[in-house]
């Protein structure tokens, strides 16, 4: 599938658009480290179900590029959530199942939280991402501050030369430590690290961490909307979460289940590590088509 290239919001953006105009519409956000290459397989799936797939590269990723060189190459999460928004308001789509995992499940979370009327539905990997600065200070376990390593790492100099340095080692470290029971071969890896070498990719993915433990400053433009997401509001669109052997003790998802009041459901993946679109894209894409087919039967309207 080719890509495509859009003016949107602060970006041109490099998007899939598959599938028929007139279908329900599908928005599929990556995370880190991963790109489009993510819903390879989910894709031409949900685009035989009759949906019209959107698959963008997030900021700092592939063919994604800022319009301006004096824009902040901000990683904080309402940033990537306003990107995805303006996406489609210039693709003119009104609604949209959307739907993600890591980075992308945070920014779908956001949509849903901020926007409910751009969003038909939410399928969310690892449930509810939505955090805050203050959140973020409280402290952990040890072994769950563990995982959060290279959290650390990317707050010192050392961290953010060794990344960029790194970032194709570095990536391919997290996808096996993320997914260990996944055997992806170097071919597959290597069609996503390309994407790493995008020229904002380390500042956006440096600025992401820092942001969150207060150590880099956000924009003022967006500090309404993360002052609202600090109050972890609920989601009323219809939602089914996805845990996977990654998520550990908050796999039965009980963390989070009453922070959505809408139509809801929880379900569980053994075996599978945190990239879920590829390494479990049948269960992924029968999330998302539950929810895109009732949008289907429901009136929508497009700008």
């Amino acid at each position: 599938m080719d890509v495509k290239q859009i003016d949107a919001g602060d970006l041109n953006v490099g998007y899939i658009d598959a599938g028929p105009e007139s279908g329900p519409a599908v928005l599929l956000l990556h995370g880190w480290p991963y790109d489009i290459h993510a819903y390879d397989e989910v894709t031409p799936m949900l685009v035989e179900e009759g949906c019209r797939v959107i698959v963008p590269y997030l900021r700092g990723y592939g063919t994604t590029h800022f319009l301006s060189a004096d824009t902040p190459r901000n990683g904080e999460q309402v940033a990537l959530a306003v990107d995805a928004t303006a996406l489609m308001d210039a693709l003119e789509i009104e609604r949209a199942t959307v739907a993600g995992f890591d980075w992308g499940s945070r920014t779908a979370a956001i949509m849903a939280a901020l926007w409910p009327e751009r969003c038909s539905a939410l399928v969310a990997v690892s449930g509810y991402l939505i955090g805050s600065i203050e959140i973020n200070q409280k402290p952990l376990p040890p072994k769950a501050e563990l995982g959060w390593w290279y959290l650390f790492y990317f707050s010192t100099e050392r961290g953010l030369l060794g990344y960029r340095r790194y970032t194709h080692e570095f990536n391919k470290l997290i996808w096996q430590l993320a997914s260990p029971k996944w055997a992806f071969d170097d071919a597959t890896f290597e069609r996503t690290a390309t994407s790493f070498d995008n020229p904002d990719h380390v500042d956006i993915v440096i600025h992401n961490y820092r942001w969150r433990l207060g150590l880099a400053e956000g924009e003022e433009r967006y500090l309404g909307f993360e002052q609202r997401l600090a109050e972890r509001p609920t989601i009323g669109v219809p939602t089914i979460t996805i845990a996977s052997d990654f998520d550990g003790p908050n796999a039965d998802g009980k963390a989070y289940a009453d922070r959505f009041t809408g139509p809801y459901e929880h379900r569980v993946l053994d075996g599978i590590g945190h990239n879920v679109p590829q390494e479990a894209p049948t269960a992924f894409v029968r999330a998302v088509i539950e929810l895109a087919r009732q949008e289907a039967v429901q009136p929508r309207s497009r700008r």
